[in-house]
């Protein structure tokens, strides 16, 4: 039996694909993804009920899973939460071409997931612009803001496993409870 080779795929044709149809797109190839699991979601949420009020007093926006990144030319990502401050303004439908201040991954416990999050999309999404990139894994039970340097690498200016982050880099004013997070996990867990 012979392999049918598909045609490298454009932004715009991931961009439209029905919204059933989910994967990222990875050097003009559909790459699928994992379901994400009810944890990963109790995490989303909270992120976005903690951000949401945050952006959203500065005339910004917060979105969840399902934005589609154009990150390169042949490459786009669906993070799990972007914000985007005062004065961005994302495509309403489509392959969306502005950058976020921030995109927030959070982690999975596969170890291909685990590498994408941590190897392949901090490059993608430094490449794009994002000036912040948050990592949060439950599993590991960390919280790491990583920030874009002038050369276009991200550093790590702050990380938790518990208590606080405060200041946050790129939202003036925030304060991160990561203890309060994981009190949230663990009620979903219990």
């Amino acid at each position: 039996m012979l392999a049918v080779s598909r045609p490298a795929m454009s932004v715009d044709e991931w961009a439209a694909l029905d919204e059933d149809v989910t994967g990222e797109l990875v050097d003009g190839r559909l790459e699928g993804e994992e379901a994400p699991s009810i944890l990963h979601e109790c995490v989303v949420r909270w992120l976005i009920l903690l951000l949401a009020p945050c952006f959203a007093a500065r005339g910004g926006h917060v979105f969840g899973s399902g934005v589609k990144l154009t990150v390169q030319p042949n490459r786009g990502r669906l993070a799990d939460v972007v914000c985007f401050g005062p004065g961005k303004r994302p495509e309403p439908r489509g392959a969306v071409h502005v950058p976020p201040d921030i995109v927030i991954e959070v982690v999975s416990p596969s170890a291909t997931d685990e590498r994408r999050d941590r190897v392949d999309k901090p490059d993608d999404y430094a490449a794009f612009g994002v000036k912040h990139y948050w990592v949060v894994d439950p599993q590991r039970r960390s919280f790491e803001i990583w920030q874009l340097d002038a050369g276009g690498q991200y550093i790590r200016p702050c990380s938790a496993t518990s208590g606080r982050i405060a200041p946050v880099p790129g939202c003036e004013g925030l304060v991160v409870d990561v203890d309060a997070l994981w009190s949230e996990v663990d009620r979903l867990l219990a």
